[in-house]
């Protein structure tokens, strides 16, 4: 299908704890998403309450979309996975009314393919690797033939899902990331030439995969024997990113690749944005980060992987939009690179 052919594609984002809509023009260029992000009052994301959320708010957040757009719908686009399944059937089952609604192709993505696909878009990067570093998930991923492979991951929990746990139960409300970041800039402006002595935690990396439960224990005993905060904050922030860009460097050195790419949530770190930008600098290669919009979970990054399948001619039928929560990178053909 080419390009004049395309209409504007509609995608919903629902994985976790986000509701989003966005759109791209037939080009495939996306413009800033509606989103809504459940902000429970204490603890963690519950599956259900998001779920809730989610469908309390997404005739909301489409109103309010359609108001700033004038684009005509020619396609919809939604997570099919991976994610929480609650929070995947909302936004399934939008989708599905809009397209029947509408008329228009129904296309079901994968959420991870359509963080890189956005970060390609917005970078003008042709094969990086990617360190993709969201809440649910850590993976170091390169393309190679028609599938993006994971070459390194998390073998416990995401990068994102550890600072916000250590955030919690240090009194921080959700998302923790960010509070993390400020009180680790605040400690370090304080303290402009830090030593690790007395702060060390644990080597987080296994060969090519990441480990960060033990890095979020060590860390918790360290504030409980009456380690200032700020210092833990950034001593857990020095050792999770180091290790992470370790291993995204030796999927550089292994594929050969010069891009590295950045992407999900926790991309918006600026201390990982740094650390990433000197490593490729080290090895003579480029770093690559999208707008901050553009790393969090957000629905124009679902419409431009649902653009890019549609000018595939790929649609997914009704009887194979089932969501899938454990849907992997590596499950989906990439036709169009």
């Amino acid at each position: 299908m080419g390009n004049d052919m395309l209409g504007a594609v509609l995608g919903i984002e629902s994985t976790a704890h986000t509701f989003s809509m966005g759109m791209v023009n037939s080009e495939g260029v996306p413009t800033p998403s509606v989103s809504s992000m459940l902000q429970p009052k204490e603890g963690g994301i519950h599956p259900r309450e998001a779920a809730d959320h989610h469908a309390d708010i997404c005739e909301n957040v489409l109103q309010e979309l359609l108001s700033k757009e004038e684009l005509k719908i020619s396609a919809v686009a939604f997570s099919q996975g991976p994610g929480l399944a609650p929070c995947l059937r909302v936004g399934a089952s939008v989708a599905r009314s809009i397209a029947t609604t509408l008329d228009v192709p129904l296309i079901g993505v994968n959420h991870c393919v359509a963080h890189i696909e956005i970060g390609r878009e917005q970078c003008n990067c042709d094969d990086p690797v990617l360190l993709y570093v969201s809440g649910g998930n850590t993976q170091v991923i390169s393309r190679v033939g028609d599938r993006y492979r994971v070459l390194g991951e998390t073998l416990d929990v995401g990068i994102g899902n550890m600072l916000d746990k250590f955030a919690r139960i240090n009194g921080m409300a959700f998302p923790g990331g960010p509070k993390i970041e400020k009180l680790a800039a605040e400690w370090l402006e304080k303290n402009p030439n830090p030593s690790m002595e007395g702060l060390e935690l644990p080597y987080a990396v296994h060969g090519m995969d990441l480990q960060y439960s033990g890095l979020y224990t060590a860390a918790k005993h360290m504030v409980e024997k009456g380690t200032e905060l700020g210092a833990v904050c950034w001593s857990l922030q020095e050792h999770a990113f180091a290790a992470s860009v370790e291993v995204a460097e030796r999927a550089l050195a292994h594929t050969g690749k010069t891009e590295i790419l950045l992407g999900g949530g926790v991309a918006c770190n600026t201390r990982l944005r740094e650390m990433v930008t000197q490593m490729a600098e080290d090895r003579e290669g480029s770093a690559h980060v999208p707008d901050r919009m553009f790393c969090v979970d957000n629905g124009a990054m679902i419409a431009r992987l649902g653009w890019l399948h549609l000018k595939e001619n790929e649609q997914t039928a009704l009887e194979d939009s089932a969501v899938n929560p454990q849907l992997r990178t590596d499950q989906t053909v990439i036709t169009w690179a």
